[in-house]
């Protein structure tokens, strides 16, 4: 929002502040026909707290009358494989909302959110770090968006014992996955408005391998010459995270340091419980909690039932807006933002005490 126009700015203020002010947008939305049959969306309701979360999302679709429906598929994350159902319905309806999947620490099993990735090819991690008003955060001003490539480097797999007591893992760098994520870095911040592309590396270590994803990212910048470049190494840039924030736009890195650069800066900006994003891919798109770490939460929460369901709803609200409904995704981010903001309903890791259903009956309150 920060980068708006001025006109621009006006009008979304205008529509933040609801019809009860007789807001209306001044330039409409004109849908091609057809546009609002509604579209099938396969639902992955996943692990421990993930349950909980996307039934309030399905809550609040519902509440909304949004031109989406759900095919809802179980899948765990002590399971050796996704079904080939479950692939096959997001292979058809392009689009895919998930809560987390446990993955097993050691042993054999392999992640299942790597299997997803890989089998639909979603090169693309994207999560969106921002002050939300109200929330109280140690920094202000920061709007961070993390793009992370999601399909090789450390995440690639493949690891061996050479001898007893001897493990190599292999960490793999293309020229094609480090150009295509770079190209899908820069197109995000021209298509958003966005004044800067930041590249994470540790080139001063790994010269081979992050030498060539920052090569592949310094051909694609000169493609973009109104969108200022620069680069960081990876240690620098997690100390400068949580000194200044603010400093950072668009954020752009191989797999692994992208986890983790993503899960700091949305601890900066107010919690992985608050922090949406999604992985994109050229046919597809599987929208989730934007931070990783507390994705699945504990065995007290499910319990308790007190997880945190905005991260889950402002995700989905992005997954509106790439389903092209967009005046459904305003009223949905509005109303979460509003509940935010007013303070009354909040989960323990905001500072409050509510369950999730009392803050979905909030935000459905607060829907326009």
């Amino acid at each position: 929002m920060r980068r708006s126009s001025p006109i621009l700015r006006r009008l979304l203020s205008g529509a933040a502040a609801g019809s009860s002010a007789g807001a209306r947008r001044s330039i409409t939305y004109m849908p091609r026909p057809g546009d609002g049959t509604p579209r099938p969306v396969t639902l992955i309701p996943g692990d421990g707290i993930g349950p909980l979360v996307t039934g309030a999302v399905r809550q609040v679709m519902e509440a909304m009358h949004a031109p989406v429906y759900f095919e809802t598929y179980e899948v765990h994350g002590d399971m050796t494989t996704v079904p080939p159902e479950v692939i096959e319905s997001i292979r058809r309806n392009k689009v895919c909302l998930k809560g987390g999947l446990a993955t097993p620490v050691g042993g054999g099993v392999s992640s299942l959110n790597v299997q997803l990735r890989k089998e639909l090819d979603l090169y693309a991690s994207l999560v969106h770090c921002f002050n939300l008003p109200g929330l109280p955060t140690r920094h202000e001003n920061v709007d961070i968006v993390v793009i992370r490539e999601n399909t090789e480097g450390e995440y690639s797999g493949l690891e061996h014992e050479v001898v007893p007591g001897v493990v190599e893992s292999l960490k793999v760098i293309t020229k094609f996955c480090s150009e295509r994520i770079a190209k899908y870095a820069f197109e995000y911040a021209y298509l958003n408005n966005r004044k800067k592309v930041t590249a994470v590396h540790k080139a001063n270590i790994m010269k081979l391998a992050d030498g060539l994803f920052l090569e592949s990212c310094r051909e694609v910048a000169t493609k973009y010459p109104g969108i200022k470049y620069n680069e960081i190494i990876v240690d620098n840039c997690c100390m400068q995270l949580v000194s200044k924030p603010e400093q950072f736009d668009v954020m752009v890195t191989p797999n692994l340091y992208g986890n983790l650069v993503a899960n700091t800066a949305a601890g900066i900006a107010g919690g992985t419980g608050v922090m949406p994003g999604g992985n994109v891919g050229q046919d597809h798109a599987v929208f989730e909690q934007g931070a990783s770490a507390g994705n699945v939460g504990n065995e007290k929460l499910v319990e308790q039932k007190k997880a945190n369901p905005v991260a889950l709803l402002l995700s989905s609200s992005m997954m509106l807006r790439h389903l092209q409904f967009p005046s459904f995704a305003d009223r949905l981010e509005t109303a979460v933002k509003r509940v935010i903001a007013e303070g009354k309903y909040r989960t323990k890791d905001l500072g409050g005490s509510s369950t999730t259903q009392e803050v979905v009956d909030a935000v459905i309150a607060n829907l326009d």
